[in-house]
């Protein structure tokens, strides 16, 4: 469950953000947490990762791993949107699907 779910009262700006790095991803999620009103060990444990992780992926550090980074991404009430990428239509989210670590 996300915080816009959890605090639906919280009016919220939601945006589509193009990402080309992993400051401008760090910058957006930052963004985000602010305008929850969120510190960086609520969003941790709403996560379920590490103060540490938050910090790091909001400094932009390029090595970051990609299952935590969407679970920060779901606890924030985003989701990622991959545009321009030749082939077929994949289904986005797989419930209960595996992060392959």
């Amino acid at each position: 469950m996300s915080f816009g779910e959890k605090f639906p009262e919280r009016e919220i700006q939601q945006s589509m953000t193009s990402i080309h790095s992993s400051r401008q991803l760090g910058d957006a999620i930052r963004t985000a947490r602010k305008q929850l009103v969120l510190t960086q060990p609520q969003l941790a444990l709403a996560a379920g990762v590490g103060v540490r992780f938050v910090v790091e992926l909001e400094a932009g550090k390029p090595t970051v791993r990609l299952a935590q980074v969407l679970r920060v991404i779901e606890a924030l009430g985003g989701e990622i949107t991959l545009n321009g990428l030749p082939g077929a239509t994949v289904q986005a989210h797989h419930e209960g699907s595996g992060d392959g670590a």
